[in-house]
């Protein structure tokens, strides 16, 4: 966008005026309506100014990601000539994270106004107008201040240490907003920082900020700084992302899926699978929900095979919002009700085979305790694949190897059900390796449950050797 207000001045004529005053707007959008009615809109304001009946474009904001009510940190610089009446246009598009262009974008609305109205009020809201001129229900705010001429920048840079987890799956992954005081006592959004991913003691990119921009040339000026906290996989449309669905290559999460699914669907008799995420902020209200159905239907969570559970995982992605924390105890509890149904017929019928896929440490340590001691009772295993490169040391505890795993108040596991596996350790392995690992015990925790029960094995016909106890 470098020269783009200087191409767009020339062009509309602008130069040469004796009453010239540089002025910055920013610009924040409240209650915006997307099209889609399961994801947040990716929201972006294009600024226009009219010269002969044309518009012509100004300059851009950036694009926020998932975003109803967003505050835009760029900040638009324009000559304000107090002789002339200077029209513009704020229009408001959705921007996919596919292209940054306007062609193939959707329009939420517009909002036309003087730049002149504009610097009288210092704060201009109205509504924005959809196609048809019809009114909105998503509103814009446009901010003026006059520049005092103090052309000098400052460079800055920060740093946090020890900041609260607030993540999904792992650590949090922390960016920076600067906000100025301005003199009514509100804040205008200065500058926001780069997301330092899955760190709770960051360090940012330094920058340069006009003085201007920064406190109008006041040096007494008051500043705030915030902090904000993003879910630890990041946006999935960025390829950055452990959720990021290539074209070509399987993320992380669809490998371990896939390695540890093949196996266990053989012993399933309808290949039907309940899927169930946990975690994220899920349509229509975008509730946080830690136990929902992936494919969005609560009576009938199943998906058919493994391949339908890699669909509706990659059809729900784009639907929700991810972001936390990571509490597992509700999805145990969840599979461990249906166990203890099947545990109260007696019979040999269903074993439950809880696969986690996860690239954190979980928040809820001791209620994931507290329902693995539960589930011990009841015929059920839980595997735990960690995805990712965080530090999975607290995940050990869990899987029981090192020690018996114990309750909060103290009551010890009655068998052995967690198994758990970082991924990164099988990353340049077969997918045949990681299964092998992380199902190496369930046919001795399938077996020791049977027997501690006095449970024979069903058979097709009544052969003496049904009454033998299981064995591996």
């Amino acid at each position: 966008m470098s020269n783009i207000y200087e191409s767009a001045e020339a062009t509309l004529g602008l130069c040469n005026s004796s009453c010239l005053t540089k002025v910055e707007l920013r610009v924040a959008c409240r209650g915006i309506s997307d099209r889609d009615a399961l994801s947040k809109p990716d929201p972006c304001v294009v600024l226009k100014m009219q010269s002969h009946g044309q518009w012509f474009e100004v300059d851009r904001t950036e694009v926020i990601r998932s975003s109803i009510n967003p505050v835009f940190s760029k900040v638009f610089l324009v000559d304000f000539y107090f002789e002339e009446v200077q029209r513009l246009r704020y229009e408001l598009h959705d921007i996919s994270s596919a292209h940054n262009g306007l062609r193939d974008t959707d329009f939420l609305g517009a909002m036309e106004c003087t730049l002149g109205q504009i610097v009288s009020q210092r704060k201009l809201s109205k509504a924005l107008l959809k196609q048809g001129n019809t009114t909105s229900k998503s509103s814009i705010t446009v901010t003026s201040e006059e520049l005092s001429g103090n052309d000098d920048y400052v460079e800055l840079s920060f740093s946090a240490r020890k900041l609260d987890d607030k993540d999904f799956f792992s650590k949090s992954d922390p960016f920076l907003e600067i906000f100025r005081i301005n003199d009514d006592g509100s804040g205008s959004l200065v500058h926001r920082t780069e997301t330092v991913m899955n760190d709770l003691s960051p360090v940012w990119k330094s920058f340069k900020v006009s003085l201007n921009t920064l406190c109008s040339g006041d040096h007494d000026r008051q500043l705030k700084v915030a902090i904000d906290f993003t879910a630890s996989n990041g946006d999935p449309g960025n390829s950055c992302s452990l959720h990021y669905i290539h074209p070509y290559q399987p993320n992380e999460y669809l490998k371990a899926l896939v390695a540890v699914g093949e196996i266990c669907q053989d012993y399933d008799s309808d290949k039907m699978f309940p899927v169930f995420g946990f975690g994220a902020q899920i349509p229509p209200d975008f509730k946080v929900s830690h136990d929902f159905a992936v494919n969005f239907d609560e009576d009938n969570p199943e998906c058919s095979g493994i391949q339908g559970v890699v669909e509706a995982y990659q059809a729900c992605l784009p639907k929700i919002q991810l972001y936390g924390p990571t509490n597992i105890a509700p999805i145990i509890q969840k599979v461990a009700s249906s166990a203890s149904e099947e545990m109260h017929t007696m019979e040999a019928m269903e074993y439950f085979i809880l696969l986690i896929l996860t690239d954190g440490v979980i928040t809820d340590m001791a209620d994931t305790r507290e329902a693995i001691v539960h589930a011990s009772h009841l015929p059920m295993s839980v595997i735990i694949v960690g995805v990712g490169n965080a530090d999975f040391s607290d995940m050990q505890m869990l899987d029981g190897d090192d020690g018996i795993l114990r309750s909060p108040k103290g009551e010890p596991v009655l068998r052995d059900i967690v198994q758990f596996v970082p991924f990164k350790d099988f990353k340049h392995a077969s997918p045949a390796a990681l299964a092998k690992s992380v199902l190496a015990e369930v046919p001795n925790q399938v077996v020791d449950y049977y027997n501690a029960k006095g449970i024979h094995p069903k058979c097709l016909s009544d052969y003496d050797e049904s009454t033998r106890p299981f064995s591996p």
